[in-house]
């Protein structure tokens, strides 16, 4: 419902090659950090945005997405649903193609903020397990 196959495909496949990943740490039991992994091995560039603001799989991090000083395609959403609506807010402000929320990630109204603000959106998805599928 929040994602269908043809926005998964745009936004892996057309949206573009950065991909801010909030939540990314260098916290190897975390779900980001694998699935960052996977972005990458695709070819997309990872950027890692987290408090720690600490590199993550060779890129440099960021506290925030407005602390990024280059433009991101995607903004793929790694914190808890009560904590994902402010993060799509900074994606639509920051200049953002599209919003990724990860499994178990879901804001309706963000959702709908978020499209209405002209951006692709797929929420309660992973793009590690969409993308082996395009093939």
């Amino acid at each position: 419902m929040y994602g269908d196959a043809a926005a998964v495909r745009k936004i892996l496949t057309e949206t573009g090659g950065t991909w801010a990943v909030v939540g990314l740490s260098n916290n190897t039991s975390r779900a980001a950090y694998g699935v960052a992994a996977v972005l990458q091995r695709f070819g997309k560039r990872v950027v890692p945005v987290h408090p720690k603001a600490e590199p993550v799989h060779g890129e440099q991090g960021y506290a925030s997405l407005a602390d990024i000083p280059f433009p991101v395609d995607v903004v793929d959403v790694f914190v808890n649903s009560d904590l994902a609506g402010p993060v799509a807010d900074e994606a639509v402000a920051a200049g953002a193609k599209a919003v990724w929320f990860q499994l178990g990630v879901v804001d309706e109204a963000a959702y709908e903020r978020t499209r209405a603000a002209g951006l692709d959106m797929v929420m309660d998805r992973c793009p590690a397990i969409e993308i082996p599928r395009l093939g």
